[in-house]
């Protein structure tokens, strides 16, 4: 965080949260390729989303700055198989005008640190275009390698899209059962 950000704090999102959540999220849909959706969900379908990762015991976290949301994070199910349950994926979204203050690194460090904390083992992180070099080099600053490129797998705004696979640990990772 610089001193562009006053006061910032991470805490759990809250239902009245969802407002803004949606505000962040639809230019990214509507412009963007950090995420391969088409449409930009609305409110009753971001609550439902919140309420879904938070009633499965996942964190999904916003950054306050100076009162106001101004990015948001989330943990999902990597993938639905029980051989997976100890994986998780991250999501992270800033809002632009909060861009460069350190709000994601501190969303990203938070969610890591709560999903280690849940038992969690493993993070991946799904990082839609291999030229979204802010996040890549977020996740590396947070301890993420690289761990392959699923070249032109999504078709977004006139032209292919690859998605970028980033990994880190958790807690002891594969050090040791899941259950020590």
């Amino acid at each position: 965080m610089d001193q562009r950000t006053s006061t910032l704090s991470i805490r759990a999102a809250r239902p009245a949260d969802v407002p803004r959540i949606v505000e962040i999220y639809r230019p990214q849909v509507l412009s963007g390729v950090a995420t391969f959706e088409l449409e930009p969900p609305g409110a009753g379908e971001m609550a439902r989303r919140l309420a879904d990762v938070v009633s499965r015991g996942m964190p999904f976290l916003v950054a306050e700055c100076d009162g106001v949301v101004a990015g948001y994070a989330y943990a999902n199910s990597y993938r639905a198989r029980p051989a997976y349950r100890y994986t998780v994926e991250d999501s992270i979204y800033v809002d632009d005008a909060y861009a460069r203050r350190g709000i994601g690194r501190s969303l990203l460090e938070a969610l890591v640190s709560e999903c280690a904390a849940r038992g969690y083992r493993q993070m991946i992180a799904v990082i839609g275009d291999s030229a979204n070099a802010g996040s890549i080099a977020l996740h590396r600053l947070c301890g993420f390698a690289t761990v392959g490129t699923l070249p032109a797998v999504g078709w977004k705004l006139g032209r292919w899209v690859d998605s970028v696979l980033m990994q880190r640990p958790l807690a002891a990772g594969a050090g040791t059962t899941p259950d020590a």
